[in-house]
């Protein structure tokens, strides 16, 4: 594996948006090959090159907007000795995925989460971001108020706090005290697929943020 690659990989792990971007065809004889590659994100080059400054630069300068598109692109880069096509290829974030609780459903949500193509983190960041998805496995915690109270202030993408409405009423009261929409919290959360163990019911969890990620019609747990 070349170190474009592996550095694609470790970057791809930790949910970074990248573009990768490779040398297809050349015209003339351009200082590149073909087969060559350069990993960037936004605004820097991370590995590789496409075979001098210019068409590293040109591609750098494409990078924002074929992450904006979502869509991979072929364009074409210039030099006095020739052209090269190249294939701009992009790889979005992954999805943040809060997990509060301290439980075995928790345990189980973080350790799987990453293979299904979500970022988990137990902890709230600095500042949370837009569309992020959340799921809150302990219905007894104080706090449960004032974490999802910063993440539904987000515009999340998805929001879920295990246990029944009869466990969770007091919370979304306090919620709409404080003026929080409550109405996309999801609760109790989970496909319904008869779980009973904590694996099993993180299984049904993550089961409903790959529906809701690709808008897919599902059999959620009743109230």
């Amino acid at each position: 594996m070349s170190d474009v690659e592996s550095e694609l990989v470790r970057r791809r792990e930790a949910g970074e948006e990248l573009v990768l971007a490779t040398v297809v065809r050349l015209d003339g004889e351009p200082p590149s090959r073909t087969g060559e590659k350069i990993l960037l994100d936004r605004t820097a080059a991370l590995a590789g090159t496409l075979g001098c400054s210019e068409f590293d630069a040109a591609a750098r300068a494409d990078a924002a907007s074929i992450l904006e598109s979502g869509r991979p692109e072929l364009r074409t880069y210039d030099h006095d000795l020739g052209s090269i096509e190249v294939y701009l290829e992009p790889y979005a974030a992954a999805p943040l995925l809060l997990v509060f609780g301290r439980t075995p459903v928790a345990e189980a949500l973080v350790r799987w989460a990453r293979e299904l193509g979500f970022r988990p983190a137990t902890e709230l960041p600095e500042e949370v971001p837009t569309g992020a998805y959340a799921v809150h496995t302990d219905h007894d915690d104080p706090d449960l108020a004032d974490q999802l109270e910063r993440v539904l202030r987000r515009q999340p993408r998805f929001v879920g706090v295990m246990g029944s409405r009869r466990h969770t009423s007091h919370h979304l009261a306090e919620l709409r005290r404080r003026g929080v929409a409550v109405d996309s919290i999801r609760s109790p959360v989970g496909l319904e697929i008869g779980a009973r163990s904590a694996a099993e019911i993180a299984l049904s969890i993550l089961a409903g943020l790959v529906a809701a990620r690709s808008g897919a019609k599902v059999g959620w747990k009743d109230a």
